[in-house]
């Protein structure tokens, strides 16, 4: 049986990349491929797929994630692999959240990859073993372990928005933007939002410029 793949990367070296590695595995097809994560989740509701390899950072267009969601969601969905290279708690909350079947760094070798990708068409679970750990280890110390929630506005801390702006773009009130960043300073024994934003980063809970 062949299984069929959609590439969502925005660089065009990498799609090339992934493709010349794909296309020695004999029993994979790359029928398609998106620059955007819009054209993904377009061409997996038109286009027969069994695998999209789904990339989280596609520029000012839409998240990586939100499509994985979107496309997940359709009748007869294909599975989805996040491949990236961005292994921050944050990420792979929103990614396995959204409905990933997988995910696997961009620097995993091409034999791990075919076996991720086989692993995802059977409908099983196909985590890289970092992954997998850190998801244990949230597991691990659930009360000590930022929500999916508070991991969102710190990476937005991060990104330079305001408790104002934060508010805005997560439909929350301002006063639920504040209560979050309590609990996470508690979680993280820290009493600013600078200070947050490092001791996050350090642990590889979301992702700095």
């Amino acid at each position: 049986m062949t299984i069929r793949l959609l590439l969502a990367d925005d660089h065009p070296v990498v799609r090339a990349g992934l493709r010349a590695v794909l296309d020695t595995e004999p029993d994979f097809a790359v029928v398609a491929e998106a620059a955007t994560a819009e054209r993904a989740v377009e061409l997996a509701a038109s286009e027969p797929v069994d695998v999209v390899l789904m990339d989280l950072q596609f520029g000012p267009g839409m998240h990586g994630s939100a499509a994985t969601r979107l496309i997940t969601d359709l009748p007869r969905a294909p599975r989805v692999l996040v491949l990236t290279t961005y292994d921050t708690d944050a990420d792979i909350l929103a990614a396995v959240e959204a409905g990933a079947s997988g995910y696997l760094l961009k620097d995993a070798p091409p034999e791990e990859l075919a076996a991720a990708v086989r692993t995802a068409a059977a409908g099983q679970s196909a985590l890289a073993p970092a992954v997998a750990l850190r998801l244990m280890d949230r597991m691990r110390t659930p009360a000590a372990a930022l929500t999916k929630r508070e991991l969102e506005v710190l990476q937005l801390v991060a990104d330079g928005l305001s408790n104002q702006q934060i508010s805005k773009k997560l439909f929350l009130s301002q006063a639920t933007v504040k209560s979050h960043l309590v609990h996470v300073y508690a979680k993280l024994g820290v009493d600013s939002r600078t200070a947050a934003v490092a001791a996050a980063a350090t642990r590889r809970l979301i992702r700095t410029p």
